[in-house]
């Protein structure tokens, strides 16, 4: 992230004060279409006791037009307001997606750490809408307390017995409407856990169906993911219960308080303490309280979900760095060295190894964890346990995360190409530019064969490659990444097995073409391929977790037994 660049919290911050002034205006025009829909009743007793009783036709018509004009202004304020609250809501939840999506998206990681993708993708979609529609909720909680204030005062001044059985019942019933949503907040956290789970293995079944069918392991995983999606089902219906539940009583607690009030109402009428246009009031503001109560009950169920979808986000944005520390700049300019000293690479020593600026380096293993290790060590998603990694001299760990993978860009050789065309993928921001293609694309084209699979398509460069590039072959999606990797031109290039899906003829023809294009820049091919290790100034052998022997690969091939071992059996 640039410097001038606002941070995640900063664009949160500004984010939720505009919220707020949403919420806010929208509140304001809520009340006042909560006051004009408390007054339609009593302005209807008051037609009742001067115009119908008294058979004034000329009164009847004022009072007539008083009532359209406020029905014009209660449709206007219903829009102005709830227009303010879904913009509100709808902004929240975008912020709140572009939290998520920045965290994580950090350099330092640690976002993801026991999520699955679809897992991310759940919280960064239904977590932040569910947070975002609180805004709507707390703005329609307002609407009611402003709609049962007005009605208490509206029965206040028709009866002091009926305002008071409000003013008295209505915190009571908000207790009891807090107590049962107990049960739905804890059912929607599950629930929304379990369906996230259920998104994220799904997603990873879709992304590895081509190798699930090649194993014959479908059945199985199908049968995995129907274990997932039937636990999920069950939460959900537990929601569902809590929420049917609540809601259930909630109303009969409700229609239990307007009976009351409409029950204290007709005797006083009886009594004679109301007169006919007071007591059709007062029934149509008991009425009118069935909404306003029943929003309260709507509230508390949103505000549940809510608090459940934020616990989420929060333990996503609250994640700890899987790396930590790190504000310098890289050193300008990179020359490109790297070192390594005392780095535990699976074995029980630490290694001290030295990869010079400019030369093209191979680095063959014996223990594939070995290289898993060494490349998340250079890519810094882990820092290790013991030892430093140096970049010209100064410790990774000093180094700002993103300004580092700038400078040292690691390959991996799984890595997922993107939705769009071959053309996008090697090169996102010519094609967002909509410039031609440069002479370092050209050569990146030629270096990485993907010349040769692009005459191959139907539309050359210009061909859709689907979602994960899964229209190509498993050799041309290695070739468009390895091209994708020298289109980002780093000053420090670290590929990994760049060419086990292609053929021999091929591979030797990237080796030479590697070579060349990066010739005079840092460049590690972390391999086991002859093919490539022989075109490398210098292969350094890992045995067990450390350096067991250095040389040329002709050299290593007739002196180490391990080394021929590993590159040629």
């Amino acid at each position: 992230m640039g410097s001038g660049e606002p941070s995640g919290r900063d664009v949160l911050t500004r984010s939720v004060r505009g919220q707020a002034r949403r919420v806010a205006l929208g509140a304001g025009f809520g009340c006042v279409h909560q006051l004009g829909e408390a007054l339609v009743p009593v302005l209807i007793g008051v037609v009742i006791d001067q115009a119908v009783a008294g058979q004034d036709a000329g009164r009847l018509l004022l009072w007539l037009a008083v009532l359209a004009v406020m029905y014009v202004c209660l449709s206007w304020s219903f829009r102005l307001g709830a227009r303010s609250g879904e913009r509100a809501a709808e902004e929240a939840a975008h912020a709140l997606r572009l939290a998520v999506v920045r965290r994580v998206l950090d350099p330092r990681g640690g976002a993801e750490a026991g999520l699955l993708p679809g897992e991310l993708a759940n919280v960064a979609t239904e977590d932040a809408k569910r947070v975002g529609a609180v805004n709507m909720a707390l703005m329609s909680g307002m609407w009611a307390v402003a709609g049962i204030t007005v009605s208490a005062v509206a029965l206040l001044v028709t009866s002091v017995p009926l305002g008071l059985i409000v003013l008295l019942g209505t915190p009571v019933l908000l207790w009891l409407g807090h107590l049962l949503s107990k049960p739905l907040e804890r059912r929607s956290e599950a629930e929304q856990d379990r369906a996230a789970h259920a998104s994220g293995v799904a997603a990873d079944l879709v992304a590895g169906l081509r190798v699930l069918k090649g194993l014959g392991a479908e059945r199985a995983a199908v049968e995995r993911y129907r274990r997932t999606s039937r636990v999920s089902l069950a939460a959900t219906l537990r929601a569902a219960r809590a929420e049917s539940w609540q809601t259930g009583l909630v109303l009969a607690l409700t229609g239990g308080f307007i009976a009351l009030i409409a029950l204290v109402g007709g005797r006083l009428a009886l009594e004679g303490s109301l007169s006919l246009g007071q007591l059709v009031s007062a029934v149509g503001l008991a009425l009118f309280l069935l909404g306003p109560l029943e929003t309260f009950a709507w509230v508390n169920a949103e505000l549940a979900q809510g608090r459940a979808s934020a616990a989420r986000i929060a333990g996503v944005l609250a994640a700890a760095p899987a790396v930590s520390g790190g504000d310098d700049a890289v050193p300008e300019p990179v020359r490109g060295a790297l070192r390594l000293r005392g780095v535990r690479l699976g074995g029980p020593e630490g290694v001290d190894l030295d990869l010079p600026a400019g030369l093209l380096t191979g680095i063959a293993v014996t223990d594939p964890a070995g290289a898993e290790a060494l490349l998340r060590c250079l890519g810094r998603e882990h820092d290790p346990e013991t030892g430093s990694v140096e970049l010209d001299g100064v410790p990774l760990t000093r180094l700002d995360p993103a300004a580092l993978r700038a400078a040292v860009l690691v390959a991996a050789h799984d890595a997922a190409l993107f939705g769009g065309s071959l053309a996008a993928n090697v090169a996102p921001a010519d094609e967002a530019t909509g410039t031609a293609q440069d002479p370092l694309t050209e050569r990146v084209f030629a270096a990485a064969r993907v010349d040769e699979v692009a005459r191959s398509l139907p539309h050359g460069t210009a061909t859709e490659v689907g979602e994960g590039g899964r229209s190509l072959s498993g050799g041309q999606r290695q070739r468009v990444l390895l091209a994708r990797a020298l289109r980002a031109d780093p000053p420090v290039l670290v590929l990994h097995d760049p060419t086990t899906a292609v053929d021999a003829v091929t591979e030797a023809r990237i080796a030479e073409g590697l070579r060349e294009i990066r010739r005079g820049r840092t460049t590690v091919v972390v391999t086991n391929s002859p093919a490539l290790l022989a075109v490398t100034d210098r292969v350094v052998l890992l045995d067990g977790g450390r350096v067991g022997a250095e040389g040329t690969h002709e050299q290593l091939v007739r002196a180490d037994a391990n080394y021929r071992t590993a590159v040629l059996a």
